[in-house]
């Protein structure tokens, strides 16, 4: 697997080469395109190395600098297009929860295949109420973000019904362990679980568990991510969202999860793990 970041960076350094195109095009160095945008000869030569990202108004002055205004619409659209790949959790949730949740509504209603694969957490199409309210308040508390957990847990008990409408289809791997890490107390659990167990039942959902018996394991664990059919791909980090829409790196994630799905089971045996992580809460 490359990095999941690849993509922004890539859109970055697209931006940032065809910058300095302008400039050499325009025949200006780059101290005197930093002198015509009245800024440091240094935040050029960072602008150019993708090493910062530029404004909307940095675009526009240095575009103004080469002659070349009529060049402004199009990069500061491929500029944010390269923001958008890459954005940090802070900047997603600075107002709060619910409105990233209700957010992504429009997308999740027009995926037809979801896979996805966790390997900390239950999926959040396939949290209950009570273990999404535990995850949340944790997320609230780490990140400093406004606390409207209450009205997140909703959005996305309200985004999470497309699951039992019939019409997408869902293929889900989690890793054992997302069993056993306690969200929330024992009784959050059990309801988790047995919630899982119902889920299980319905025809177009696929539930996939990644024994930490796996032999012979031919893919790693990685980090959580969804697919929305074979267009795009949402990988979770700590820090940051990314956005993967590369068609080269989709296949990467598509491929990834094909491996792990050789690696789970289903149906009975796939069942007795999570009785048996059921058992343990005693």
């Amino acid at each position: 697997m490359t990095e999941p970041s690849s993509s922004a960076q890539a859109a970055r350094r697209a931006v940032a080469s065809r910058l300095r195109e302008l400039r050499l095009d325009a025949g200006l160095t780059g101290r005197e395109v930093a002198a015509r945008c009245g800024w440091h000869p240094a935040k050029t030569t960072r602008l150019e190395r993708a090493q910062a990202a530029p404004s909307d108004a940095d675009i526009r002055a240095w575009c103004a600098a080469c002659g070349v205004e009529d060049q402004v619409g199009d990069l500061v659209s491929a500029s944010r297009d390269a923001d958008s790949m890459y954005i940090e959790w802070r900047r997603l949730q600075r107002g709060g929860m619910r409105r990233l949740q209700e957010s992504r509504v429009p997308l999740y209603e027009a995926t037809r295949l979801f896979r996805t694969y966790s390997s900390h957490v239950m999926p959040g199409l396939l949290q209950t109420p009570e273990y999404a309210t535990a995850l949340l308040t944790a997320i609230t508390d780490f990140r400093g973000t406004p606390d409207d957990v209450s009205e997140a847990v909703e959005a996305r008990m309200t985004r999470s019904r497309i699951v039992r409408q019939g019409r997408p289809r869902f293929v889900m791997l989690i890793e054992e362990s997302v069993l056993r890490y306690q969200i929330g107390d024992p009784a959050v659990m059990a309801g988790q679980l047995g919630y899982l167990l119902s889920v299980m039942a319905l025809p177009s959902v696929s539930v996939g568990i990644v024994p930490f018996a796996a032999r012979s394991r031919g893919q790693w664990t990685l980090e959580a991510f969804t697919m929305f059919d074979d267009q795009r791909v949402h990988v979770e980090l700590l820090a940051a969202q990314v956005t993967v829409t590369a068609p080269g790196e989709v296949d990467l994630y598509v491929r990834a999860h094909a491996r792990l799905l050789d690696l789970a089971v289903h149906g009975d045996r796939a069942r007795r793990l999570i009785t048996s992580a059921l058992d343990a809460l005693g």
